[in-house]
């Protein structure tokens, strides 16, 4: 069997969305016959936004894992966890001086991130992976963006391996970049990091169109090498989940939120149609700011409204199978049209109505819309979502005809090792 290594931050028992790009690839890679040997951080030395201990199950029995030391710069929060920022850092963001100067101590040093503290323990240990081993074929896959380096730095040590950079998201264009207020030294620094990755990379994959559209504006010459695989839902987290239709109207919205999403627009439909008598249930599942509670609650009865925490991924998918229908926001930011939530691929799985709010021609609109999905609205637009909420709240609907093999992870693995088996 073929052997690669994949370096990422983000393993079990990490929970959330970056986790299960990789863990997922991992679970379906020896079926095609490739052997993953992960490389990822000791969980006694990583900065988790979250955990979730029943993602291990996805792991192959005999997958082979290393796990290394790490200098957790998070520290400097103390032991409260909720500050450890997740790939948006937006949710429970301290907007206090000592606030805005830990954000700025973030961004001007420790570029790219904090979780830069585990490269050289990665790096030591990769290179004995490598030797002893003798691996050809290695993987980062960021955020955190600082993994790539760790690629960038072995490529330079083992010029005859192949490189392939796992990018899930923008890196200087991410929406909430300026939230640390990087100085013009800082951006120019974080840049060339990036530049260089994309220049020195083998292969570079990417999880949609306009992102890809990004990178290749950043580096020139590297349209040949950049491939798209998105993200998306495993048929197995389905099993035995049926989908219900609740006696009362649910609105679900699974993730975090920020006052960058813009809610107005969908609040003011929600008023129209609690004016109209029509009976709801907004349900936010995840970590939500009280500021954005405060504004929920301005627009609509607090009675209509319910939140729940952070819970494990399959309860997640349970809550949407129990969902009437499924709410998806983009943050109102630039280039926020290359921003492909995770969730979305499980939106769709889940064969519900999605009320979609963002760019009209940004990657997630465009996975809705080749699965069928018809609720795409821009973020003012109140008028419009009324109606698809009425709709949608008069007509229970099951979409069982929206379900999309093309976003399998088992498919999805199959796509990536056409990728890899040119390498071999």
């Amino acid at each position: 069997m073929r052997r690669l290594l994949v370096i990422t931050y983000y393993w079990p028992p990490a929970g959330g969305a970056g986790v299960q790009r990789w863990l997922k690839f991992s679970k379906y890679l020896p079926q095609s016959g490739w052997e993953p040997v992960i490389l990822t951080v000791d969980p006694q030395f990583a900065a988790y936004p979250a955990i979730d201990t029943t993602l291990a199950n996805d792991i192959p029995g005999n997958i082979e894992v290393h796990r290394t030391k790490a200098t957790d710069w998070f520290r400097l929060y103390g032991n409260d966890k909720s500050k450890v920022p997740s790939a948006g850092f937006a949710v429970n963001m301290d907007n206090s001086v000592k606030g805005k100067i830990s954000r700025f101590i973030r961004g001007n040093f420790f570029i790219p991130d904090p979780r830069r503290g585990w490269n050289k323990f990665a790096f030591r240990k990769a290179c004995e992976i490598i030797e002893t081993q003798k691996i050809n074929l290695i993987v980062t896959t960021s955020p955190p963006h600082s993994t790539q380096l760790i690629g960038l730095r072995l490529k330079k040590r083992f010029p005859s391996i192949t490189w392939i950079a796992d990018l899930r998201d923008a890196w200087t264009d991410i929406y909430y970049y300026n939230l640390f207020y990087p100085t013009f030294i800082s951006k120019s620094i974080d840049r060339h990091f990036e530049k260089e990755v994309l220049h020195n990379a083998d292969q570079i994959i990417t999880v949609g169109n306009n992102l890809a559209k990004t990178f290749i504006s950043k580096t020139a010459g590297i349209d040949s090498k950049i491939h798209i695989i998105p993200n998306g839902y495993d048929e197995a987290d389905f099993v035995g989940i049926s989908p219900l239709m609740p006696d009362k109207f649910t609105i679900t919205y699974i993730g975090t939120l920020s006052e960058a999403y813009p809610l107005e627009g969908f609040l003011s439909a929600l008023a129209i149609i609690e004016k109209d008598g029509l009976n709801f249930l907004l349900r936010f599942v995840g970590p939500i700011p009280e500021e954005v509670k405060k504004k929920i609650s301005s627009y609509i009865s607090s009675t209509k409204i319910e939140y729940i925490s952070y819970i494990h991924h399959i309860e997640a998918i349970k809550l949407i199978a129990k969902s009437s229908l499924l709410l998806l926001v983009i943050p109102e930011t630039m280039k926020n049209d290359a921003i492909t939530p995770g969730k979305v691929f499980e939106y769709i799985r889940a064969c519900k109505p999605v009320l979609y709010i963002g760019p009209k021609d940004g990657d997630a609109a465009n996975y809705l819309r080749r699965c069928g999905h018809r609720g795409i609205f821009n973020s003012d637009d109140y008028a419009g979502m009324a109606e698809f909420l009425k709709l949608n709240a008069e007509n229970a609907v099951h979409l069982e005809s929206l379900h999309n093999l093309e976003f399998s992870r088992r498919g999805l693995t199959n796509t990536l090792c056409n990728l890899l088996n040119n390498f071999y």
